[in-house]
């Protein structure tokens, strides 16, 4: 995530750089069959990709030869308590060992911003 070549790309997709770490959230029910179709559309699951999400591409690289690989975002919005939404956006590495669990970029540190701890609820939408 700190790797520059990662955070100029970040800047496309945020508008500035991402925190060097993400928020990981568990998926269930209805919001798992959502980032499913997210996982579609970045070439990782078979079926329906979600309506209107447009990909934003997040090229790997490879650097004193080892290989950083790359990724596909869509930019969203995240909020706890629903009064406030930030920036942010769901990233799916090429080779991820989540399936059940969404990653999420920003320039924030959302832990602090949303506040939010592990097993809290947050809500996010595509933007």
């Amino acid at each position: 995530m700190a790797q520059p070549h990662y955070q100029n790309q970040f800047k496309r997709v945020l508008g500035a750089g991402a925190w060097p770490g993400t928020l990981n959230i568990s998926l269930y029910g209805d919001n798992l069959a959502d980032y499913k179709s997210l996982r579609v559309i970045a070439g990782l699951e078979e079926g329906e990709g979600a309506e209107g999400a447009k990909p934003l591409r997040i090229h790997g690289f490879e650097r004193d030869g080892r290989s950083f690989g790359g990724a596909t975002a869509f930019d969203a919005e995240i909020t706890r308590g629903g009064d406030e939404w930030i920036e942010c956006a769901i990233l799916i590495p090429d080779l991820t060992r989540h399936t059940e669990t969404a990653e999420v970029i920003s320039s924030s540190f959302l832990r602090e911003a949303l506040p939010c701890e592990d097993g809290d609820e947050v809500r996010i939408r595509l933007s």
